[in-house]
């Protein structure tokens, strides 16, 4: 597989090589050794969530509490989406910048994404299938939500009328969110990540 990094620092793009014949494909989707190598430390393994999707529906820009935050590494399964990772963490060179990797089931990218980082997907397709391993469980006191259609952040989603939930709809812009300090530092995050780092290294991760 092939691992590229991002423009967003803490977020990559990941193209398995797929070996097809008559009788269909292989491919490897997830590599631990391979994503440890290109992120300094492996994905702790702590969730696995599928969601399906309506054409049209937008979700997001979802985040969690650093720490312990939430990594993901997401790829589509059935159909689209347009994957969109928004840099949330205050203090970052890229802090509002967000940026799109098409995930669909011919490709069959994936994409990670660190702790403290947005993340929003929509649905290109009818029935669209994204699978997500996850570094933590869910903690719903610790979740998070920028509004998706925030005019700041300027995400060009492909629909007109985006599908939203009624969580996502009354969701505070990314100026409210910054107000309001449930933003997370970019300091705290890259912390965190080089802990991460530094007890793989020791054998604690």
């Amino acid at each position: 597989m092939k691992i590229r990094p991002l423009g967003i620092e803490g977020a990559w793009e990941v193209s398995p090589r797929q070996h097809g014949d008559p009788r269909g494909l292989f491919l490897e989707w997830y590599r631990f050794d391979r994503l440890a190598e290109a992120v300094g430390h492996p994905l702790r393994l702590a969730q696995a969530n599928l969601s399906v999707s309506a054409r049209d529906v937008v979700r997001g820009i979802h985040f969690a509490d650093v720490p312990p935050g939430q990594a993901k590494y997401v790829t589509c399964v059935r159909g689209a989406v347009l994957d969109v990772v928004v840099d949330l963490r205050v203090g970052s060179p890229t802090f509002g910048r967000w940026e799109s990797v098409r995930l669909d089931d011919a490709d069959r990218r994936a994409v990670y994404l660190a702790e403290g980082l947005g993340h929003g997907v929509c649905a290109l397709t009818g029935d669209a299938t994204l699978s997500y391993l996850c570094s933590a469980t869910y903690n719903p006191s610790g979740e998070r939500v920028v509004h998706p259609l925030d005019e700041e952040l300027g995400i060009e989603w492909p629909p007109e009328v985006p599908l939203l939930s009624a969580r996502d709809a009354a969701a505070p812009t990314l100026a409210l969110a910054l107000a309001a300090g449930v933003l997370p530092e970019y300091a705290t995050c890259r912390d965190y990540a080089a802990a991460l780092g530094a007890g793989a290294h020791s054998g604690l991760v």
